[in-house]
């Protein structure tokens, strides 16, 4: 019998037996509060000494890059009147230049010549905003916004390029004028070699002495030669641009000579299914089909055919 005032014999406690209890959160906060008074001020400054390492690393290695950085690709520029000018920099007499995405400007009495790396060149002129997107080795690419521009290249096909609002002017090896309104309505005129007019798709191909208007949202229209009918000129352009449909198809093929057979070839792919016939019979009825063209080929718009046959007329044109 266990008397009151008798203690129970204590029980052995097996290993992991003992209850975990935290220490109350004063005591914690208390330690924290010493070890940051005694320590703050070797940490504060080993902070202070890496930061100002850091910084001078820093320093050192981003005037390393800007001394060593490669500089964008540019272009010479010539001032050859008034006072063209490179973003807000005026090109005096002595050569400028002009880096990829800078623009050149030019007002009323000023123009400028760009050389095009060592394939040629482009005057700018008057009133005309230009801008250089690429200067590669196999992409020289220019932005014509608005104005006029010349261009003189001596370089294998499609390394220089000009894009404009309505189109993209591919240099096949030539020389041409592109003009751009504040519209972005523009006009192209060849007078040596070849420029392929692009958007989209559509392709125009403007040999010397032809011409090709192109408008925003419908691309390059037809091409022909500056001496083609006013008639026919005017008709094309309500073809192209003003849904001149089957009237204005009409005039063309009426007002046609052999030398508008380029016209003619471009217009079998634009023309409707049914129209298409008429326009090969003009052409046919204007000069031989070509030996090796078939008739069947050129109405299914055979790609191979169709450049076998603008080959054997452009001797004409």
């Amino acid at each position: 019998m266990i008397k009151p005032d008798d203690k129970p014999p204590l029980s052995p406690i097996e290993p992991g037996q003992l209850p975990v209890v935290e220490a109350p959160e004063a005591i914690w906060h208390s330690i924290l509060k010493s070890l940051n008074e005694d320590r703050a001020p070797a940490r504060r400054a080993f902070h202070w000494w890496q930061l100002a390492a850091a910084l001078s690393v820093a320093v050192g290695a981003i005037g390393l890059w800007v001394f060593t950085r490669p500089k964008p690709p540019s272009w010479e520029v010539v001032r050859l009147d008034g006072s063209p000018a490179v973003g807000s920099r005026h090109v005096t007499d002595a050569a400028g230049r002009i880096a990829v995405g800078e623009w050149l400007q030019t007002d009323a009495t000023s123009r400028a010549r760009i050389g095009i790396g060592d394939i040629g060149s482009v005057e700018v002129a008057p009133n005309s905003r230009v801008r250089l997107l690429a200067a590669k080795p196999n992409e020289n690419r220019l932005a014509l916004v608005r104005g006029e521009i010349s261009a003189t290249v001596t370089a294998p096909p499609r390394l220089f390029f000009v894009d404009t609002p309505a189109s993209t002017a591919v240099d096949l090896g030539c020389a041409y004028t592109m003009k751009t309104d504040e519209a972005g309505s523009g006009l192209l005129m060849v007078s040596a070699g070849w420029v392929s007019l692009e958007w989209k798709g559509r392709e125009s191909l403007v040999p010397a002495g032809a011409m090709c208007r192109t408008r925003p949202s419908a691309g390059p229209g037809t091409p022909y030669f500056g001496d083609a009918a006013e008639a026919l000129r005017q008709a094309l352009a309500a073809f192209d641009f003003e849904k001149g449909g089957s009237d204005a198809l009409h005039t063309v093929l009426d007002q046609s000579r052999v030398r508008d057979t380029l016209t003619l070839w471009h217009l079998l792919s634009r023309v409707d299914p049914a129209e298409r016939l008429r326009v090969f019979d003009r052409m046919v009825a204007l000069t031989p089909l070509a030996q090796g063209v078939a008739r069947e080929k050129v109405l299914e718009l055979d790609k191979d055919t169709l450049n076998r046959w603008r080959e054997e007329l452009a001797w004409k044109w």
